[in-house]
């Protein structure tokens, strides 16, 4: 079976190198490092405003640890699908070379 070259991308991206590059790496550190927290902060204030409408004041607590959780969540997920997918094109959302993301292996 002779092989066939594929076509080549019109556009075809890099990745972004220099300022640009430097920055969109120190976006995406600065997000992790912040997540965490604010998910803890906006959990506390739901649970204490929740806590107070019911006149259950630990249900504050239940909320930092709910946003704690939810926000370590998140920043896990992140952080391994930003190891596991380094060509990842965040302005379009798909992978750089793979089309539209519709077809999947």
């Amino acid at each position: 079976m002779p092989y066939h070259r594929p076509i080549p991308e019109e556009n075809p991206r890099g990745k972004p190198s220099g300022l640009i590059g430097a920055l969109i790496e120190a976006e995406k550190l600065i997000q992790i490092a912040l997540i965490l927290p604010c998910a803890a902060v906006v959990g506390w204030v739901i649970g204490a405003w929740i806590g107070s409408r019911l006149h259950h004041p630990w249900i504050a607590l239940v909320g930092i640890a709910f946003g704690g959780f939810s926000g370590l969540v998140y920043v896990v997920r992140l952080a391994l699908d930003t190891g596991r997918n380094p060509d990842f094109d965040a302005e379009s959302g798909n992978e750089t070379g793979k089309g539209n993301g519709s077809e999947r292996p």
